[in-house]
């Protein structure tokens, strides 16, 4: 079966750092795009970072409001995303899901999500 396992979230003061990470088992990972997308209480989920694959030179787009703070990053040999998040905001503060998908085929796969909450 299909997984996307993301740890490393948390609680984090204003200003502090996190790195989350997310495991995907049951794909062939180098072939999906990954994203790291959020969904904050009332707000409707949206694109934090991705990356492409690494054939594809493994170009990486942010959110204007992550841009200069956040860098993903994939390793294909461990199946393994990662978003390092530095100067972290409390409008950060958000369920943090992991997502593969196959360009042009439609497949997408989402992780469960891992809560972030950045402290005032």
């Amino acid at each position: 079966q299909v997984q996307l396992v993301e740890s490393g979230g948390g609680l984090v003061q204003p200003g502090g750092s996190l790195r989350l990470s997310c495991v995907a088992s049951g794909i062939t990972f180098s072939r999906y795009t990954m994203s790291w997308y959020r969904q904050a209480p009332g707000k409707e989920r949206e694109l934090v970072a991705s990356i492409s694959r690494a054939s594809d030179g493994g170009s990486t787009n942010y959110a204007d409001s992550v841009k200069g703070r956040f860098t993903i990053s994939r390793d294909d040999v461990k199946s393994t995303v990662y978003l390092q998040m530095n100067n972290l905001k409390p409008d950060d503060t958000a369920v943090y899901y992991c997502n593969g998908r196959r360009i042009g085929s439609g497949l997408a796969y989402w992780g469960q999500g891992t809560q972030v909450t950045v402290s005032s």
